[in-house]
């Protein structure tokens, strides 16, 4: 697998599209000028890697587009003591821009055929995340709480319990909130049972799977 030099320059185009789509986080946009896409995707759209769109992966999910990706992060405001926990793994991509910020990343995946993918390609591309687990994302990882960020990508009508439960008092969580479109939704823990609620701009994502009993 290979960064050839015209990969690096096609993403030299895409950070100058997503500034001016109002992206400003300068570490975002350095971790995603620098995490080489097209080696999360299909072979069949490698070619299509740095347009600014979703594409299909395995299990019916997508790889989200570098837009979602850098708005999310920038939602963040990840430093790079943080311990992050993200809430559907998918492709991949969206990790390893969040390992280039902090190497404390818990991700989980309920999609067993992607899990086994991703993990296969971390290996392959040296990417660490302190773990990377198969299971239920509504659950969050109780074993490694609290986090001071969780990133949630996948849709949700609502927020999960237990992913607020798991959140520091001072730390962020990022998800899409709604059923045919969401509002990206950031919440803020103030308190032991306190929250502030940001909504931000409107998105699609596929939804959030819960483990059926």
């Amino acid at each position: 697998m290979q960064d050839s030099t015209k990969h690096q320059g096609l993403r030299k185009q895409l950070i100058e599209l997503l500034k001016q789509k109002g992206i400003k986080d300068s570490q975002v946009l350095t971790v995603i000028g620098a995490v080489p896409r097209h080696l999360f995707m299909d072979p069949s759209l490698v070619n299509f890697a740095y347009e600014d769109n979703a594409y299909p992966i395995a299990a019916d999910q997508t790889i989200s587009q570098p837009y979602t990706v850098a708005y999310q992060s920038e939602l963040l405001e990840l430093r790079p003591t943080d311990k992050v926990l993200e809430i559907g793994t998918g492709s991949g991509y969206q990790t390893a821009v969040l390992l280039g910020i902090t190497s404390q990343v818990y991700t989980v995946e309920r999609q067993q055929v992607l899990f086994k993918k991703t993990q296969r390609l971390f290996q392959q591309l040296g990417l660490r995340p302190k773990k990377h687990l198969f299971g239920d994302g509504y659950l969050g990882y109780e074993n490694a709480a609290p986090f001071d960020r969780i990133i949630v990508t996948a849709a949700a009508p609502t927020v999960p319990k237990p992913l607020l439960n798991q959140l520091k008092v001072g730390g962020k969580l990022i998800i899409p909130l709604g059923e045919k479109e969401q509002f990206m939704t950031r919440f803020t823990r103030t308190g032991a049972h306190s929250f502030d609620k940001e909504k931000f701009g409107r998105f699609r994502f596929v939804p959030l799977l819960q483990h059926k009993n």
